[in-house]
């Protein structure tokens, strides 16, 4: 071999080093992403919403990730923002979608505990009061009313949080004249749900550490067609002030198909979890700290001191990570 030949194969091997020293870093980089910290003591659930496509449109790949994601933290239960059966709910609890559309999707072992979903706007398309009664003949879904609440405790200490789950669907004034929302939502009470949302929020306060709100329209978000839409200002306009006056550490929707954390004045951070199937345009809000048109869910991990957030897609990276601390 001449020294041209010797130096030409010197540098090759010297730039496939490089390659391979590069390649291995990016490799670690993305593994790096997919990596989700434990905390200790800690209650962990998974928040994902506006998923039942019969497994299309993303859902089985998200389903899929969610298993993967319960098993490796050990999440206690699953939190549905609504819009639970597309794309007109379910006419009874014996409904061919409860299995196309819940049963032989969510099938992975860690996915078998408790599940508290709230009512989407799609779900009283038909026949809201279907999902309450399949809580009678299911072994993970609890949904004991249209709205209802749970405390849990928190290991290692006497402390509970509460979360209050409530149908946001009675708060909305126009869809009493809807054709599809409108006999569903006549039987409610609204007055009477946001006078028990307070009541419970007030229940036992000295030994609740924090207070979560689950319903299924958001109060702020940055879609365009969402931002200022007749729903998201009814439900702000009803509802805020509750957040605001009684502290509410986390309020959690859906309905938007999107990931978002907004944090305007105030203790209550916001939280969009609505893209388990479908992902659509999202934007930012003057008070946002992240949105994303991505597939994909947000994990919860609640001790006494704090509470860890961390936003999954579909493919298991880690999109963004954050600690609301008490104060």
């Amino acid at each position: 071999m001449n020294k041209l030949s010797k130096l030409s194969f010197t540098v090759i091997a010297l730039l496939f080093a490089i390659g391979t020293s590069y390649g291995q870093q990016a490799t670690n980089e993305a593994k790096q992403t997919k990596t989700l910290r434990k905390l200790e003591n800690a209650v962990n659930f998974i928040v994902m919403g506006d998923w039942g496509r019969n497994g299309e449109d993303h859902q089985q790949l998200v389903a899929d990730q969610m298993g993967k994601t319960a098993s490796e933290i050990g999440a206690d239960f699953i939190i549905s923002t609504g819009d639970n059966f597309y794309p007109s709910g379910v006419i009874s609890e014996f409904d061919p979608l409860w299995r196309t559309s819940f049963e032989d999707i969510y099938t992975a072992f860690s996915l078998q505990w408790d599940w508290y979903p709230v009512l989407g706007n799609h779900d009283y398309k038909s026949n809201p009061d279907a999902q309450v009664a399949y809580s009678k003949i299911s072994r993970r879904w609890k949904m004991p009313a249209r709205y209802y609440s749970k405390k849990i405790k928190i290991p290692g200490t006497n402390e509970k949080f509460l979360i209050a789950f409530i149908d946001t669907n009675p708060l909305i004034p126009e869809f009493y004249k809807n054709l599809e929302y409108g006999p569903n939502v006549q039987s409610q009470d609204s007055t009477a749900q946001k006078q028990w949302l307070v009541e419970e929020l007030n229940k036992d306060a000295e030994n609740i550490s924090w207070k979560f709100v689950v319903g299924h329209h958001p109060i702020f978000t940055g879609s365009d067609k969402r931002k200022e839409g007749y729903d998201t200002r009814a439900v702000r306009h009803s509802i805020k002030n509750i957040m605001d006056d009684e502290e509410v550490d986390v309020y959690l929707a859906g309905h938007d198909h999107s990931l978002q954390h907004i944090a305007p004045k105030g203790k209550t951070h916001y939280f969009v979890s609505g893209s388990a199937s479908e992902a659509t345009q999202v934007g930012m809000l003057a008070d946002s700290k992240f949105a994303q048109s991505e597939y994909g869910f947000m994990l919860f991990s609640v001790n006494a001191e704090v509470i860890l957030v961390q936003v999954i897609d579909y493919n298991g990276n880690l999109l963004y990570t954050t600690e609301i601390k008490k104060k």
